[in-house]
């Protein structure tokens, strides 16, 4: 019977993929029908975070959730443990 048990393990695997795979493309589809100015807001936060803020390129989020009939801007910061000088340029 371990035989049926290993086929059944693989079985379970590739459902588990299968789901995978279905949740990263519903994130692919509704981060496609975001406004096209998130990713521009994104980068124009990052650079004046910047002048005060030494934080990395993905230390910005920017997203659009729905709070029942409004859009909702839900921006996330990651600052540094240690704040360092200002970045320059």
């Amino acid at each position: 019977m371990a035989l049926f048990d290993f086929l059944r393990a693989k079985k379970n695997t590739a459902n588990i993929a299968k789901e995978r795979l279905r949740i990263i493309v519903a994130q692919e589809r509704s981060s496609r029908g975001g406004p096209d100015y998130l990713p521009m807001l994104r980068r124009e936060l990052l650079e004046v975070i910047r002048k005060y803020v030494s934080v990395d390129i993905d230390a910005v989020k920017v997203d659009l959730a729905k709070d029942g009939d409004h859009d909702v801007l839900d921006i996330s910061v990651s600052l540094p443990d240690k704040p360092g000088a200002a970045a320059t340029g």
